[in-house]
């Protein structure tokens, strides 16, 4: 997973809550998850806005995995970055980053399936789509 800030496209800030912490002082996994799906948000609405809505229905998450990388405090805020790991036919990957003073504290992958909402059957994203997810895409070797 991607831990370099420089792979990453697009950002959204998050605050962390004093709600967001576990018996023990850290943020809890649950409110990184939610880190994470800011960032998704913040990827849909800043780079799929061109997009008529019907190409934006009829996506589900089919795969979420999330590494765990430093302890993560209140108080403060997080940075959340999104790019695009792969595309597919009907499928695309995104990878994502959450740092907290420049270092990378967790990173996720969500691969997203675009179906047809009467047969839930995939579908294939279609150029338009294809066009956007291809301008947020990891541009450097990260190996």
């Amino acid at each position: 997973m991607l831990k370099d800030p420089r792979d990453y496209r697009t950002w959204t800030t998050d605050t962390i809550r004093y709600c967001d912490l576990d018996p023990n002082g850290h943020v809890n996994n649950g409110a990184i998850n939610a880190f994470f799906e800011d960032g998704r948000v913040r990827f849909r609405s800043e780079r799929l806005a061109e997009l008529a809505d019907e190409i934006l229905t009829g996506f589900v998450l089919v795969k979420y995995t999330v590494e765990y990388h430093a302890m993560l405090r209140f108080p403060g805020t997080v940075e959340i970055g999104t790019a695009v790991l792969k595309i597919g036919n009907s499928s695309y990957t995104l990878a994502q980053g959450l740092f907290h003073h420049g270092a990378c504290v967790a990173t996720a992958e969500a691969i997203t399936v675009r179906v047809d909402p009467h047969t839930e059957r995939a579908i294939p994203l279609g150029e338009p789509l294809r066009r956007c997810l291809q301008g947020a895409a990891v541009t450097r070797d990260s190996g």
